[in-house]
């Protein structure tokens, strides 16, 4: 007992020469690269413009370009202790001159990647200008150009492009890491941050609302959906999907998942009707087939593995050779599944050309045509439309819009692509589908628009197809979903006809109901 006194005194005497340390380090000068560092802060340019839309009307304009702030709540010990930057976000806004905001709908669009910019989108089909990329067999050669859009969805809403972290000209701020926005959540954490801060400053509250994906964007649009409605009781009135994945088990075939074997199907037969594989049979009848194969016989089949007789096997490589125009040969070796990777390989060979992954009307030319597979990133429809968009995207923000910044505009990242973080879904398959639905009996005045093009060799029409119709929703909501179709791929308004349509199906989408 006499010698629990001294115990008592020990940590505190160990603890007085921590106590000094952090004394003086706290009476330290920052470090030098932390002196003097200016607080970021928005960095927006403002330009006013002028189109005439498709019906003669004049369109007078203001576009705000540049980079916003985001910030995090700081607490130490319960304590707040402000607002801390954490990244720059680069963003162009459309707003209609002259207009009643509290009327007038606001569309926020992004693409997808992930670790794409929304320069696809922007230029491509919505915006008020749009870049000459031309198309299969007549592809515009550098330098390119810029012509008004007269089809621009800014002439039935406001318009605000947004270029998640790491793409375009979006980045962290100084110390904050770039991983702590490549994943699921935290993308969609700081995208839905933008949205609330362009509504709450703008005074948009009580317009309209709408978001605008493609691809993973089309992921990003359904997961925003939810979190909008239970972060900050943001209800949408739409949604417009635009080559769409909710469920990449849909997608990624394995062992174990024959799912993406099925969906790619009906796809498949279209790029085959395309290259003129099927002769003059009508592109409807011959998806008619491939449709309802897939919707029954292939995946009953499929599941069957080695209990499949000689017979039955045989008939199901007969019945995939006339779909697809693949011998009966590969078919058998493949084993009845086909990869896209070597679906984009193999359907030419003979010609010595590739097919492209994201639009398998234009085709290539490889190094080795013994290849099994095609890397995803070696796209010859991508390496057709690139350039343009690159081009006109730099010389627009710079030359039309007055914003100057000496970073590289980020139009597709592929490092960031292959960062990206699922962990939330670890075990899982990754999707949004549940949160979709959530969000439309939460809100039974959203509304979906889903538009697929057939040539699109990445996100399926008939995966989209089977998403929807398995949304766990009532009966009475399916007819807030619609679907349109397009005979061009993923970025089918590089088809200008298919570009024309499908502004026309999204100027009705964004009129007021009733």
């Amino acid at each position: 007992m006499a010698e629990q006194p001294e115990q008592a005194e020990q940590p505190e005497q160990a603890e007085q020469p921590e106590k000094a340390e952090k004394a003086a380090e706290k009476d330290q000068p920052d470090p030098p690269d932390k002196q003097h560092r200016p607080e970021p802060t928005d960095e927006l340019v403002v330009t006013r413009h002028v189109v005439h839309a498709a019906d003669g009307t004049e369109l007078r304009y203001t576009a705000t370009c540049g980079r916003m702030v985001l910030r995090r709540e700081e607490h130490r010990d319960d304590t707040f202790d402000g607002h801390q930057p954490k990244a720059e976000v680069f963003l162009t806004a459309y707003t209609l001159d002259a207009t009643e905001p509290r009327s007038r709908p606001v569309t926020f669009a992004f693409n997808g990647g992930p670790g794409s910019s929304s320069v696809w989108l922007h230029l491509g089909l919505l915006g008020p200008r749009r870049v000459l990329s031309g198309d299969v067999g007549a592809l515009t050669p550098p330098p390119y150009d810029l012509v008004d859009n007269p089809h621009t969805l800014l002439a039935g809403s406001d318009l605000v492009f947004v270029d998640p972290v790491s793409t375009g000209y979006s980045r962290p701020t100084k110390g904050e890491k770039s991983k702590n926005f490549h994943g699921f959540t935290a993308d969609l954490e700081s995208v839905g941050e933008v949205i609330r801060l362009w509504i709450t400053r703008h005074g948009r509250w009580l317009s309209p609302k709408y978001l605008c994906g493609e691809s993973y964007g089309t992921l990003r649009a359904a997961g925003l959906a939810r979190r909008l409605q239970e972060e900050y009781g943001l209800n949408l009135n739409g949604l417009m999907l635009i080559s769409t994945v909710l469920d990449m088990g849909l997608l990624r075939g394995n062992g174990h998942n024959d799912h993406p074997y099925v969906m790619f199907l009906p796809t498949y037969a279209a790029l085959a009707h395309y290259h003129g594989l099927h002769g003059d049979r009508p592109l409807r009848d011959l998806l008619d087939e491939a449709e309802a194969y897939a919707a029954r016989d292939y995946p009953w089949a499929l599941s069957r593995g080695a209990r499949l007789t000689a017979a039955e096997r045989a008939e199901a490589v007969a019945k995939l050779a006339s779909l697809t125009s693949l011998s009966e040969d590969y078919l058998d070796r493949v084993n009845l599944r086909i990869d896209p990777g070597r679906f984009f390989a193999e359907l030419l060979r003979g010609r010595r050309l590739t097919i492209g992954r994201l639009d398998g009307r234009f085709t290539g030319w490889a190094d080795d045509y013994g290849r099994e597979a095609l890397d995803p990133w070696a796209d010859p429809s991508m390496d057709a439309i690139r350039g343009p968009y690159t081009a006109a995207f730099n010389h627009y923000v710079r030359g039309e819009l007055g914003f100057a910044s000496d970073l590289p505009y980020e139009i597709l990242s592929r490092a960031t692509n292959s960062a990206w973080s699922y962990k939330e879904f670890e075990g899982e398959t990754v999707t949004v589908a549940d949160k979709l639905a959530v969000a439309m009996r939460a809100n039974p005045y959203l509304r979906v628009y889903v538009g697929c093009g057939y040539q699109d060799g990445a996100t399926p029409y008939f995966a989209a197809q089977h998403t929807a119709a398995h949304l766990a929703i009532p009966e009475e909501l399916r007819g807030n979903v619609e679907f349109a179709y397009y005979p061009a791929g993923h970025m089918m308004y590089v088809h200008e006809p298919s570009r024309i349509e499908q502004s026309a199906h999204l100027a009705r989408f964004v009129e007021p109901v009733g």
